[in-house]
């Protein structure tokens, strides 16, 4: 679908065909224009706020009870009342809104957008940052999407050196990614987060059971 969605824009005159969008102006937002990096950052740090913030209500909601349980079977699910095909939808225009915010944020960013911008790669990157970070989770999405970032820029210095072929920060990607998903497969398949939040909780009663006993208080005269 998104390779066939990429063709399709690419050919569209209103979107820049496969050239795309040039020369896009800075994000002006009553008045003020955000014209230097640290601005941009802020921004999405708000966005980031606002969709961690929105995905927090949702899953604490009653339809989020009915999304954990699609999650889990569908059939059971459905058994419980659960509209599948609408939450299905809903949730998929819900993250296709998300995913605009931020690529409007880029586009404003860059000043300069085409189908060429969003390659398959792009969805793998996303793929591998779910399942590292703990799929299912919120703070694992975030824990995930920081550790793949600061990765593929160890890789892209790696692959940019004197002497690597040009096809070498894209080669490393790939092999990277096939690792992590082995890895976190076979060690950590709930992923980093869920992993660590597990351990935590199993060490706590072990704490308290090697604990000194509280003494007595005193009787009351």
């Amino acid at each position: 679908m998104q390779l066939i969605l990429l063709s399709v824009v690419g050919r569209q005159e209103w979107a820049g065909g496969d050239i795309g969008l040039q020369g896009v102006p800075r994000l002006t937002v009553a008045g003020y224009e955000f014209a230097d990096d640290a601005a941009y950052a802020y921004l999405a740090l708000g966005a980031l706020g606002l969709t961690v913030l929105v995905v927090r209500n949702i899953v604490r909601s009653r339809p989020g009870r009915g999304l954990r349980a699609l999650a889990t079977s569908e059939v059971a699910a459905a058994s419980a009342g659960v509209p599948v095909a609408a939450y299905k939808q809903a949730v998929f225009a819900l993250s296709a809104a998300f995913a605009g915010l931020a690529g409007g944020i880029y586009a404003y960013y860059i000043g300069y957008v085409a189908p060429g911008s969003f390659p398959v790669l792009l969805s793998f990157e996303y793929v591998v940052m779910a399942v590292v970070g703990g799929a299912g989770t919120i703070w694992g999405a975030l824990a995930g999407a920081t550790a793949v970032t600061l990765l593929l820029q160890v890789l892209n210095d790696v692959g940019t050196r004197e002497g690597m072929p040009a096809s070498a920060p894209a080669v490393l990607s790939y092999a990277v990614y096939g690792l992590l998903l082995v890895l976190v497969v076979l060690f950590v398949p709930k992923g980093l987060v869920p992993a660590v939040t597990d351990r935590w909780r199993r060490r706590g009663p072990r704490r308290a059971v090697g604990a000194e006993p509280e003494p007595e208080p005193a009787p009351v005269q």
